[in-house]
């Protein structure tokens, strides 16, 4: 059919339309009702069915790890427990605040049953963490290589938590050895401690939040 043939149809003699014509007419206008419908509905469809599966994978991910959280509970529990022991077993090493001033005479009596000659034995302030304090003490003193390796050995066999930092020696006139370091040994916070700790911080957030 030509377009000269096509421009001369007219609708109100559509039943007498050759069948090819007629056909093709049809096929066009089922094509045409085909795209009304997905512009005007089946559109905003998509999206919502698009938007839909992604909400099930996103869910089903969802699922899936609360799913290996619920199996794996009884394992979590376990290890939870293990290193709230682990960290029991810790907080036993550190003394508490009464015991401190035992803890510092013993790191001193390790270094005079060894026969150094403390020069010096400050304990500086302490610093606050958390749960625990830490006590940095300077020391400077004065004996033979054995004797002061022997001290630090002492020192790290003690039954709570203690440490030897910024370790210098250098020899003196005599042939022996003078050693300056830093002792630091731990304690836990008592109760009342963390509770007054964590007042003042409490205090200290409500005054920043009215400025």
């Amino acid at each position: 059919m030509t377009l000269d043939e096509l421009n001369k149809l007219d609708l109100k003699t559509l039943a007498d339309w050759p069948l090819p014509t007629k056909l093709a007419a049809l096929a066009l206008l089922c094509v045409a009702i085909v795209m009304a419908g997905w512009w005007f509905d089946w559109r905003d469809g998509t999206a919502t069915l698009d938007g839909a599966k992604q909400k099930e994978t996103e869910l089903r991910s969802v699922f899936t790890t609360k799913k290996n959280q619920a199996i794996n509970l009884d394992a979590y529990r376990k290890q939870l427990a293990d290193i709230q022991q682990a960290l029991g077993a810790l907080l036993k090493q550190l003394p508490n605040k009464q015991e401190m001033d035992a803890l510092i005479t013993d790191v001193n009596q390790a270094g005079l049953g060894r026969g150094l000659q403390f020069e010096l034995f400050r304990p500086e302030a302490e610093t606050v963490s958390e749960f625990y304090a830490e006590t940095p003490i300077r020391i400077k003193v004065n004996g033979s290589y054995h004797d002061i390796a022997a001290f630090v050995s002492d020192v790290s066999k003690l039954s709570r938590i203690v440490t030897l930092q910024e370790i210098s020696m250098e020899p003196a006139k005599d042939g022996t050895l003078n050693m300056e370091a830093i002792v630091k040994t731990y304690r836990y916070l008592d109760d009342e401690e963390v509770i007054a700790r964590k007042q003042a911080a409490e205090k200290q957030k409500g005054k920043g939040g009215k400025k």
